[in-house]
């Protein structure tokens, strides 16, 4: 993988199919962006994408495989894996219902029948349970034969878990992983990951030694192919630390709410100490296809501080509100604040430019979300259109619409910032956060033999300068005029 910043997009996020997706890029980043993770472009029956019936297809809605091909000549590739579920309107679950116990596909599915004791889960064991729902994570399956049991479904009723532990899911995923690294991927985000292993008396969340065995087994089937894996697990950071310790990529979820913190309140001791203990085998986000993460932060913040960021998000935040992280739009998960990151610093551009570039200097692959590619703000037309909260932060923009905001001169000065991050070799070297004099002050630091840049900011004021040792081995200034 190269050391160069990707793009989260959809297939029609960025024109209406990945044929703009591909002319888009080529056209305005080919030097601002070295990979794209395409999210889901499946054919899929809900959570756009997100609850495939095939890996082996490309929606018909978004082009073809030679689509996908035809940006790898370019880009390297991230691809999703739902590791934990299938969706239910698949061939799959299909002949489950249809054939019940006599289907060849029986054992992909988690049955209360099998998996609990006495086929249904105690009070105290639901209890136990990490949670989308405030209840037993269960659908009902109507059989062809008119009989009825509960399966395990953790997320939307479309997204049916699968059962990771037999030997038919366990020939399921060889099959598609390796299909899907010989078209294309560099790289496969194993999505909701830390639900994928349950047992009876647990949180059914992150079980070890489980998740250890089944990343093994993943490993096992892409390394060969000279494919990267990503394990997608929103939680305390402890539990990326621990990943990072095997060897494993993992995310900066706690980035996002630490830099806002940080713009907020003027004050740098929590983004320093976190910069400092990273993981530095990871891909930074300040924005993603879901909400800004606060779970990511506990301990790394106090209650108070995480308390305080909400609300002068809330306040500050351009046209964002409690409720559009709540049930009321959807909103499975209340851990996360729905809104786009220029919105959540209230479209100021210093602010923004800045949460860039510590972005761009921190230890990792920086990833870009789409809408944060274009400064994007809250779109509240879709998110009332849809009522589903995290659509806020999900605009479909047109060629034209990315045309225009390309000009903006922020826009200009970040693609700089970025053009000079995937080029500057010092920053696959050896980084350094300065100890501060002052609590408003930030200084990173990268260096590789003689070629050194420092990021030098002022989280109060929003100033920054960028500095770096140029080929006549003198210190000079970024220009970002």
């Amino acid at each position: 993988m190269e050391n160069k910043i990707m793009l989260i997009t959809y297939a029609d996020s960025m024109g209406k199919d990945l044929k703009d997706l591909n002319n888009v890029l080529n056209n305005h980043f080919k030097d601002t962006i070295g990979s794209v993770h395409i999210l889901p472009f499946y054919p899929s029956s809900a959570d756009r994408g997100f609850a495939p019936m095939t890996y082996t297809e490309v929606d018909e809605v978004f082009g073809d495989w030679k689509d996908i091909l035809k940006i790898s000549e370019n880009y390297e590739l991230m691809y999703d894996f739902m590791i934990n579920h299938i969706s239910r309107s698949s061939k799959y679950f299909q002949d489950f219902l249809k054939n019940k116990d006599e289907s060849s596909y029986s054992d992909l599915f988690i049955r209360y029948k099998d998996f609990w004791k006495n086929g249904e889960p105690t009070e105290e064991q639901v209890d136990k349970i990490y949670k989308r729902k405030p209840r037993a994570p269960y659908v009902i399956a109507t059989f062809e034969d008119g009989s009825k049991e509960k399966v395990w479904c953790t997320f939307d009723e479309e997204q049916i878990d699968l059962d990771v532990t037999t030997d038919t899911t366990k020939q399921f995923v060889i099959d598609n992983l390796s299909f899907l690294a010989k078209h294309g991927a560099n790289f496969i985000r194993l999505d909701a990951f830390a639900y994928a292993i349950k047992k009876p008396d647990t949180s059914c969340f992150f079980i070890e030694p489980g998740v250890w065995e089944l990343l093994d087994e993943c490993q096992a089937i892409l390394k060969p192919m000279g494919v990267e894996m990503l394990p997608e697990i929103h939680e305390h950071y402890t539990i990326q630390l621990n990943m990072a310790k095997k060897g494993c990529w993992v995310y900066d979820f706690a980035l996002p709410m630490l830099v806002l913190y940080s713009l907020f309140s003027g004050k740098n001791n929590r983004l320093i100490n976190w910069l400092n203990i990273c993981p530095r085998k990871q891909f930074t986000t300040l924005d993603t296809h879901d909400g800004i993460g606060v779970v990511d932060v506990v301990d790394l913040m106090t209650d108070k501080e995480i308390d305080y960021t909400k609300e002068v998000l809330y306040k500050k935040g351009a046209n964002v509100k409690k409720k559009y992280s709540s049930a009321e739009y959807k909103n499975l998960d209340i851990y996360q604040i729905n809104c786009t990151y220029y919105s959540a610093l209230g479209n100021n551009d210093a602010a923004y430019l800045l949460a860039r570039a510590i972005q761009f200097f921190a230890p990792g692959i920086p990833q870009v979300y789409y809408v944060g590619l274009l400064a994007g703000e809250n779109d509240l037309e879709l998110l009332e259109k849809t009522k589903v909260g995290r659509n806020i932060n999900r605009h479909y923009y047109t060629v034209d619409e990315i045309n225009e905001r390309v000009t903006d001169p922020m826009l200009q000065n970040m693609y700089k910032l970025m053009e000079f991050r995937n080029t500057y070799d010092a920053f696959n070297g050896d980084v350094t956060i300065v100890k501060p004099i002052l609590e408003n002050e930030l200084v990173i630091v990268w260096e590789k033999g003689e070629l050194k840049t420092t990021l030098i900011a002022d989280l109060k004021t929003h100033e920054f300068k960028v500095m770096y040792v140029n080929e006549a081995i003198q210190e000079v200034e970024l220009d970002l005029t």
